[in-house]
């Protein structure tokens, strides 16, 4: 019995002892030097001085990497930073470096830092692959959390699909990936150019530890204050489902579409294969080939997601209050149109007024510029190359309308004003009476001829 028992307790311990170890924190830094990390990719130097690890920024030098040579999946991650003034930087996470990708460039997640006035500290951008996955324009409140010039303190939260952020104890991004991945740690100097003015300056890094974490771990998290983002394939989140989102397309089948000028879903021209809905290339003709498809309910008032990928020279649309009646002949159905354009290789771009017929634009009316809305942003829009995917957003409510291209608002417009009325008469759309008045109607996607997916169709009702 005393073997037993003594077994037993042996037993005890030993489990007790693997959880807490689980459970403790793991200094990534020594505070005396750079072992277990290692520099990839550019020439920016890192030193370590006083318990701090100093990236120095060089001219003519790509973005240089300090990555742990250890990998995780699930953890906590808490550090320190402090940057010299007009740098940006970040902390990679769940990231690679591999040879047949990109000849080893470093790509995955990052959390952002940054000092300048668009604010987005503590947002995730997908280094070297899939760019802005949670700009701060989904939680405009946390754009003040960063601190120019002083030490801030950044947590991340990493559990299956979920990322999650806090820059000074404010939650910043709430994500939720469509894959779960495993890859190290790594801080970035960003590359500067030739921009001499910059050379020599600092961004430091101190108290960074990580903790291994399991679901249980994790269940604190799950009520998160940030607005929540996911891309999870054709799947809502429980937090979706809640809030009332619906998948407009299921992933799978065809149910719940049509030819917008037929009572059954195209019999060419449209595939369904592994989560993707695909138009194909047939010449570049509108609505030619399979022709467009229409939601068989129509709608009023709502939030849409549509994320699409384009081909070089792509051309197509989501349309919104369509009415499938206004238009038997040749080309598209009439509605409001999201554009979708390769604004470099594509023609259309050059026609219309004012870049009007160009990427997240309402077609033919109103450019995409989201300097309109934040004229701090760098550019007017981002846009992802060929073959990455990029999200739509359109929110309608009432008269007023938006349109937001990976998480930028670049559009806003009233309806059934006079100055909408005036746009609609010095547009292609004058011939139709009332157009764009309508207060429901179908959703589209367009035919144009050229190969386009789509995935993550869902809506909101409001």
């Amino acid at each position: 019995m005393k073997k037993c028992l003594s077994l037993l307790f042996t037993i005890l311990m030993m489990s007790m002892t693997g959880l807490n170890a689980q459970n403790d924190w793991e200094e990534l830094f020594n505070g005396k030097n750079l072992r277990g990390w290692e520099t990839l990719n550019g020439d920016a130097s890192y030193d370590v001085e006083e318990g701090v690890i100093i990236g120095t920024s060089v001219t003519k030098s790509p973005n240089t990497f300090l990555a742990t040579k250890k990998e995780f999946t699930n953890f906590i991650l808490e550090y320190e930073m402090k940057m010299d003034e007009g740098l940006n930087s970040g902390v990679q996470i769940r990231s690679h470096s591999t040879k047949d990708y990109n000849n080893g460039r470093v790509h995955g997640l990052q959390v952002e830092c940054e000092d300048s006035k668009r604010a987005w500290a503590g947002g995730l951008y997908d280094e070297a692959r899939k760019g802005w996955r949670y700009p701060l324009e989904y939680n405009t409140e946390a754009r003040d959390a960063f601190k120019k010039g002083e030490w801030n303190s950044f947590k991340v939260v990493a559990f299956d699909h979920h990322i999650m952020t806090w820059v000074n104890g404010v939650p910043t991004s709430n994500l939720v990936e469509e894959d779960i991945e495993t890859g190290f740690i790594a801080l970035q100097v960003h590359g500067i150019g030739n921009n001499k003015k910059l050379a020599g300056k600092e961004i430091r890094w101190k108290n960074i530890r990580l903790k291994e974490i399991t679901e249980s771990d994790f269940d604190e998290y799950r009520n998160m204050e940030a607005p929540e983002v996911s891309y999870l394939k054709n799947q809502l989140t429980e937090r979706e489902k809640a809030n009332g989102w619906k998948l407009l397309w299921d992933g799978k089948t065809t149910e719940g579409w049509r030819g917008a000028k037929l009572d059954h879903f195209p019999e060419k021209g449209w595939s369904t294969n592994n989560g993707i809905l695909k138009v194909h290339a047939s010449g570049g003709g509108e609505s030619e080939n399979g022709g467009d498809i229409v939601t068989k309910k129509q709608y009023a008032d709502f939030m849409l997601i549509v994320d699409f990928s384009i081909t070089k020279g792509a051309n197509s649309g989501i349309k919104y209050f369509v009415d499938t009646e206004l238009n038997k002949g040749a080309g598209s159905s009439i509605g409001c149109e999201f554009q979708i354009l390769d604004d470099r290789h594509h023609p259309d771009a050059k026609k219309g007024v004012n870049g009007n017929r160009t990427m997240a634009s309402l077609y033919d009316l109103i450019r995409a510029n989201g300097f309109e809305y934040n004229p701090h942003l760098p550019r007017e829009k981002y846009v992802n190359g060929y073959d990455n995917w990029n999200r739509a957003k359109i929110i309608v409510k009432g008269k007023k309308v938006q349109h937001f291209l990976n998480g930028i608002k670049v559009v806003e417009y009233e309806r059934d004003t006079q100055m909408w009325r005036a746009l609609v008469a010095y547009s292609k759309y004058s011939k139709w009476p009332n157009f764009g008045e309508y207060k429901k109607g179908n959703i589209l996607l367009q035919d144009h001829g050229n190969e386009v997916e789509f995935k993550n169709i869902k809506i909101k009702e409001l």
